[in-house]
């Protein structure tokens, strides 16, 4: 049959049979809408539920601060930039974001991107190329994946926070390449445990690699005023490059690398979805620079966060559920087969408590889970709520 006499190609009928297969497989996102704010009360579907699934940590996205701060800037800046950063889009509010972000991470300098997504898949593949490697961890956010796809570097997955492997890897593999750049999470958002930076960092150093970290999940949490795992684990003034997001405990929205000048600097000439890109919102920056502000001068928010993590935990395991490796505020529910960690999630918001079930693909087969993410902002009532229905439906559903 010629090119000509070929049937036409039905993208439609595809799209039809992908979408049917996802629904069958329960792999279908079926959000409900918020119809408030992002507090850990709000309504939802007309109801008033309870929220263990934000990332909104420090509830800092309706702290008066950042409001104000949204405010003010519209009125001085308008709601855009009318342009990409690299032409007419920089703003005195985008370079003071960036100051005072590199003051907080103390780092030499910070470039701001849109989004987080947008800081890993611009970064990662204007930092290395052909002739280099890529060393990943393997449950790495999907965002490092993409960005690692995108860059024509060699690449090589180790086993999760498997720093033995990784340094075999090294061994074997290192003089064959240009430049080495080591990526791992600093928290991983599905299981919640931190990476262990000092030892990726002392591998690093020895096969002259670069480490990268994706601190995502640490910002605001983790260290001294939720400065992250670097701060964490005392590592300030080492080599590393640090990234991050707005979106998450800081309440806002956005993406940032922390590094030296130089790669700053490299960064904010080669890396295309910073280069290509709308510039980020007047409103939205000076949002960013109050959230860092309040982390810095309301440290209680943290510390309310972190006992909450605490109190919510031990519930758990004293009722038998299994939370994994957990060592931050995002705390798993193992649940074990897709089904009745579905089951479970619909159950809980039954009883008014939204939780979200991870599934296949998303983590492993056999390893479905309630992920629970707790807030500064609840109360041990809330706390004891949330524990009350997740031990009723769990003993329904034979998870305990």
């Amino acid at each position: 049959m010629s090119i000509e006499e070929s049937p036409p190609r039905d993208f439609h009928a595809y799209i039809k049979d992908r979408l049917k297969s996802m629904e069958a497989s329960g792999l279908l996102w079926k959000p409900r809408t918020l119809e408030g704010p992002s507090t850990v009360w709000t309504k939802v579907q007309g109801r008033k539920v309870l929220v263990l699934s934000s990332n909104n940590y420090l509830s800092l996205s309706t702290h008066p601060r950042l409001i104000e701060a949204a405010r003010d800037a519209i009125r001085e800046y308008g709601v855009g930039s009318g342009s990409v950063r690299a032409i007419a889009g920089t703003m005195k509010l985008h370079l003071e974001l960036e100051e005072k972000l590199s003051e907080y991470k103390r780092k030499e300098a910070s470039i701001v991107f849109p989004s987080g997504f947008m800081a890993n898949s611009g970064s990662i593949p204007a930092l290395v190329g052909q002739g280099d490697l890529i060393v990943s961890d393997e449950l790495n956010h999907g965002s490092i994946i993409d960005g690692v796809r995108l860059a024509r570097a060699e690449r090589m997955i180790f086993p999760h926070k498997n720093v033995e492997k990784l340094r075999q890897l090294l061994e074997e593999n290192s003089p064959k390449y240009n430049r080495i750049l080591i990526i791992t999470d600093g928290v991983f958002s599905m299981d919640g445990d931190i990476a262990p930076v000092p030892e990726l960092n002392r591998v690093a150093k020895k096969y002259g690699a670069l480490l990268y970290v994706d601190d995502a999940h640490g910002d605001g949490v983790l260290g001294e005023s939720g400065r992250g795992v670097i701060n964490h684990f005392k590592l300030e003034g080492e080599d590393i490059i640090e990234m991050g997001t707005f979106s998450k405990a800081y309440g806002v929205v956005g993406g940032y690398i922390s590094a030296t000048e130089d790669i700053v600097a490299y960064l904010k000439n080669t890396a295309r979805t910073y280069l290509l890109t709308g510039s980020t919102p007047p409103p939205v920056a000076a949002a960013c620079k109050a959230a860092l502000e309040v982390c810095e001068e309301e440290p209680q928010l943290i510390e309310s966060l972190w006992k909450n993590t605490r109190y919510f935990k031990d519930a758990l395991r004293k009722l038998g559920f299994n939370i994994g490796q957990s060592e931050t505020p995002i705390t798993p529910i193992m649940v074990g087969d897709n089904e009745r960690a579905n089951k479970m999630a619909e159950e809980m918001f039954n009883k008014g408590i939204l939780v979200l079930p991870i599934v296949y693909p998303m983590v492993a087969q056999g390893t479905a889970r309630i992920r629970t993410q707790v807030n500064a902002r609840h109360t041990e009532e809330d706390l004891d709520l949330a524990v009350g229905a997740f031990e009723s439906v769990a003993k329904k559903l034979d998870v305990i």
